[in-house]
């Protein structure tokens, strides 16, 4: 089963060279049945990549596009009064989807982002009073413009703590960006790709990945980080859920890496992915600073050997 994975990996890294780490984060969310924002200025590939995800999974893909006049309803979906049988009948929205492209999500109003914080934490939506739950394979993967830009609103932190990871695209080298220039748009090249993992092999993949062990010194390690957050004036302090997304992503971070157990540089590895959305948001960092200041502050704590 390995083989797919690094086969996934080879065919990502060929797609969208620059974004051999992109690629890894956003398949250990497709594992992890999570959500993933991605922040970055316009044209750099945020929905290319997400359409790369979609081809190569086969998973039932709806793409949102967030705009000013977007309603809650035109997302989770309506009842509708059935003439015929003098009953309501529900049509569910785009949200239906296992793998969901919420394009440009801060172009939204707060009313209809707040739309999506059940989804994204429960797998639910509820329309008029009644649940009704999402396919059991659920990510949203939502892009959306830097901070500050024109007709953009600042997500909530409520909906930032709901994404696993946040990251902007990886950077072209030169040459890579002259074959782009004399190649042209990847999106003419998406229907080429073949599914490599299905998914069912997302399922099993899932519980591998909650079979690796953290030991009692890692989960110390990862209490004295959340503990570390909350005493600084100058950032947000992190959730408990915070902590267990940490714990789940070094997890899928050393699975990725044929180990069986989390080592504390998985956790350092993926931590300014994790947590550094979830720090600095008040400060309306862009996600290159945010980072950094994650990557200096887990710095610090890394003095903890295992």
């Amino acid at each position: 089963m390995m083989y797919k994975l690094a086969t996934f990996l080879e065919q990502g890294e060929s797609f969208l060279p620059g974004n051999t780490t992109q690629i890894r984060l956003g398949l250990m969310a497709l594992i992890l049945n999570r959500n993933v924002l991605i922040e970055d200025v316009p044209g750099m590939g945020k929905t290319t990549l997400v359409k790369f995800f979609a081809k190569v999974t086969g998973l039932d893909f709806r793409r949102i596009q967030f705009t000013s006049d977007l309603l809650p309803s035109d997302i989770l979906g309506v009842s509708v009064f059935q003439k015929e049988s003098e009953t309501f009948i529900f049509r569910p929205g785009p949200i239906f989807g296992e793998l969901i492209l919420g394009d440009e999500l801060n172009r939204g109003t707060p009313k209809t982002q707040s739309a999506l914080l059940q989804a994204m934490e429960e797998k639910h939506v509820t329309v008029d009073g009644i649940s009704h739950a999402l396919p059991e394979r659920f990510s949203l993967f939502a892009t959306q413009n830097p901070r500050g830009q024109y007709g953009t609103y600042p997500l909530p932190e409520s909906q930032l703590d709901r994404f696993l990871f946040k990251f902007s695209m990886g950077i072209l080298s030169r040459d890579q960006e002259i074959s782009l220039l004399a190649s042209g748009s990847r999106l003419h090249k998406l229907n080429d790709l073949k599914i490599i993992l299905t998914s069912e092999d997302l399922k099993e993949f899932q519980i591998k990945i909650h079979d690796v062990s953290v030991s009692n010194m890692l989960l110390e390690y990862i209490a004295d980080i959340l503990s570390a957050s909350r005493a600084k004036e100058d950032q947000w302090g992190l959730s408990p859920r915070a902590g267990l997304d940490l714990i789940d992503a070094a997890r899928a971070w050393a699975f990725m890496d044929k180990r069986g157990h989390v080592i504390p540089d998985d956790i350092q590895a993926v931590f300014p992915y994790v947590a550094a959305h979830r720090l600095y948001s008040y400060h309306s960092l862009g996600v290159s600073d945010e980072q950094s200041k994650a990557k200096n502050f887990i710095h610090k704590m890394s003095f903890i050997k295992s």
